[in-house]
């Protein structure tokens, strides 16, 4: 028997479809998961809090295999993890239709000027024009991360007729290199950020690349809050350098009261929601989890496998 310690809030999808050769140990409380946690060779230690999650990793000496449904795991000790020669799994692609879709309206509401138009209605206020013009169709897109949710969202602003420039090593496919996107910072109408979070993403976009963009140019960040510099955002957003930033992800997080992103009007904030607004997403990482312990089993790769070299 294999011992596996898992978050029962996964309990009720995974259960009944539990193997023979599986022994699950479900904890509902962090205590019960360092209790656990020495004893388990594959281990599910999801939490709201990523501390717990932290604490719990380093108390499972024995693990083999680690699961998660955070596509994100850049918080995990991976280097302790690595030295241990554990393979993790992690959540990417689970909520990247969810996302893809969240980038689409955050783009259409900013275009279309649906806040101002939401907020006259609860003026019962008949507005006699729109207050957003913009037309997504025609206009020039720069994607910067062509993982499970950029691929998404490429095609999906392909529907609407933009032109989508997507970042890759390999420059394929009319595609810049990494070290050429930011000298054509000019050429776009948008940015869109969903890089995975590394040193080498860390403040990618400064104060230079935001002077670069067009007066027009938005930027739109799905990725992580520490991608921007928020410092140097801000300043562009109050000097009207861009004319927007649409941010569902912040840097910290949650953004304090009293932050200034909040009263800034060319700027919207979306609370790192993007990846909630779904009811599936338990399920997909269920059915993920029970395909990947029979991989397991029978010695094959389990999938998608984090490089804990690179933190993605």
């Amino acid at each position: 028997m294999t011992k596996a310690a898992l978050s029962a809030m996964i309990r009720p999808l995974v259960e009944p479809r539990l193997p023979e050769w599986v022994e699950p140990l479900w904890f509902t409380s962090k205590e019960q998961a360092l209790d656990f946690a020495p004893q388990a060779a594959i281990g599910w230690f999801d939490l709201n809090e990523k501390e717990p999650m932290i604490e719990i990793a380093r108390a499972a000496t024995n693990l083999k295999w680690l699961n998660s449904i955070y596509a994100g795991l850049d918080f995990m000790p991976l280097d302790i993890l690595k030295e241990r020669g554990v393979v993790v799994t992690n959540g990417v692609g689970i909520n990247a239709i969810t996302i893809a879709e969240y980038v689409v309206m955050l783009m259409l509401s900013h275009a279309k000027g649906y806040r101002d138009v939401v907020r006259a209605q609860d003026r019962h206020e008949w507005l006699r024009d729109s207050p957003g013009k913009r037309e997504l169709s025609g206009e020039r897109v720069l994607l910067l991360g062509m993982g499970a949710i950029g691929s998404l969202i490429k095609t999906r602003l392909e529907a609407f007729d933009m032109t989508v420039v997507p970042v890759r090593r390999s420059g394929a496919d009319g595609a810049l290199r990494p070290g050429e996107w930011r000298q054509k910072l000019g050429e776009f109408d948008w940015v869109v950020l969903a890089v995975p979070s590394t040193p080498e993403t860390k403040h990618m976009i400064g104060a230079l690349e935001l002077a670069a963009m067009r007066p027009n140019g938005v930027l739109v960040n799905i990725a992580r809050g520490d991608v921007v510099d928020q410092e140097a955002l801000v300043a562009a957003l109050r000097e009207e350098k861009i004319e927007a930033a649409l941010l569902d992800v912040t840097d910290p997080e949650p953004l304090p009261e009293d932050h200034p992103l909040w009263e800034l009007g060319n700027a919207q904030v979306t609370m790192h929601l993007s990846g909630r607004a779904q009811t599936k997403m338990f399920q997909r990482s269920a059915d993920r989890f029970i395909e990947n312990l029979e991989r397991w089993h029978k010695g094959e790769p389990v999938q998608p496998q984090l490089d804990l070299e690179l933190g993605y």
